[in-house]
């Protein structure tokens, strides 16, 4: 063969691969650009397909065992693990939602007129009786403006009211077509989750110990914030609720239902809510009924947190308490609500990230100090 012939050929295999280059790098670009549109068509449904496949992971065994009994029929199997949750969960859920909002509504119509006369009387209304108590001149409350004070939040809070008044409609429909789209997204997770996940790995870049180690994570982090938080949350609740049931206070079930938020929150629990009440006992007079409280709240309340957050949700998810603490504010303060799941699931993504690039680069990072 001369050398022309061979200059030839070295020039075809070198434009060959200057095309191969160039489709490899067109298609990227394509690929991101479509992504980006796909992500901007799907973005109010994103928090929805992550709980639904949060929930998913969890209660896949409840799948599994339904699929054992039904021959394999994956359908019928999937579509009665979606209904089993409907009934023993969210439909309690919902249930218990309208039965707060009442009860929030009865609040406020029972508050109002009581802040109105203590408006209007000033220090010859009910003021007046409370100034005479040692509790009240021990925290020296009589420097505060209890009159403009009382009026500033009377006026916030009806605002909040009729607001919420207002957006009730809207906010049922919008919760209503968040389940459905939730229900709507397990169903099919459950049926074909296992070839998502296949496919996902199949074209996924990364090693297979690296997606392995990503998926476990996720699985962590979906049984820890479901499974602890909220076993810890409807426990502080439902003591707390009680406590506020036992002496005598009507929104019971409402600041139950506060209180079990608050105590998904690291840190925070249903102290914010049982602390206040124990001191408004102290203040009417009431001492023995406000020691209790806030007995019951310090040795028993408390406690809860103390024992079980460590052994069901920092155990599990493997994030130090101050991570979880700061993932949970920020998703919620994002995502709302469902950030509690959703802002811990992206922390710990984040953490697997970071352990899989130090493991990556490793040799790049020995002899550096920690």
């Amino acid at each position: 063969m001369t050398d022309r012939q061979n200059g030839g050929i070295s020039n075809q295999n070198k434009e060959s691969g200057q095309d191969w280059n160039l489709n490899r790098r067109a298609l990227i670009i394509f690929l991101v650009l479509v992504s980006g549109l796909f992500i901007g068509v799907i973005r109010s449904f994103l928090v929805s397909i992550l709980l639904a496949s949060t929930f998913v992971t969890l209660f896949y065994p409840i799948f599994k065992r339904f699929l054992g009994l039904m021959q394999t029929k994956r359908s019928a199997a999937s579509l009665l693990t979606c209904f089993l949750l409907i009934v023993c969960l969210f439909l309690p859920v919902f249930f218990l939602a309208l039965q707060v909002t009442d009860q929030a509504l009865d609040l406020y119509g029972n508050v109002r007129p009581w802040i109105n006369e203590l408006v209007q009387k000033g220090d010859s209304g009910i003021l007046e009786g409370i100034k005479e108590l040692k509790v009240y001149r021990w925290f020296r409350l009589d420097s505060v403006d209890w009159q403009k004070t009382l009026q500033q939040t009377a006026g916030k809070t009806g605002a909040v009211v009729a607001s919420v008044i207002n957006k009730t409609s809207k906010g049922i429909f919008e919760m209503m077509t968040s389940f459905f789209v939730v229900f709507f997204t397990m169903f099919y997770l459950f049926r074909d989750g296992e070839r998502v996940v296949r496919r996902i790995k199949y074209l996924s870049p990364l090693k297979d110990e690296y997606e392995k180690l990503i998926f476990r994570r996720f699985v962590e982090i979906s049984r820890a914030t479901v499974r602890g938080t909220v076993v810890i949350g409807l426990i502080q609740g439902i003591v707390g609720a009680l406590i506020l049931l036992l002496f005598g206070f009507r929104s019971w079930l409402l600041f139950g239902v506060i209180m079990a938020v608050l105590s998904i929150i690291p840190m925070v629990g249903a102290w914010l809510v049982l602390i206040p009440a124990g001191a408004i006992r102290l203040l009417t007079g009431e001492i023995w009924q406000g020691v209790v409280i806030i007995f019951l709240t310090t040795v028993v309340v408390s406690s809860v947190d103390n024992l079980l957050r460590p052994r069901l949700v920092g155990r599990d998810a493997g994030m130090h308490d101050l991570l979880i603490f700061f993932s949970t504010l920020g998703g919620i303060s994002v995502f709302g609500i469902a950030g509690f799941i959703v802002g811990p699931v992206i922390a710990v993504l984040f953490l697997t990230a970071v352990d899989i690039w130090g493991e990556e680069f490793a040799s790049h990072l020995e002899g550096r100090q920690i």
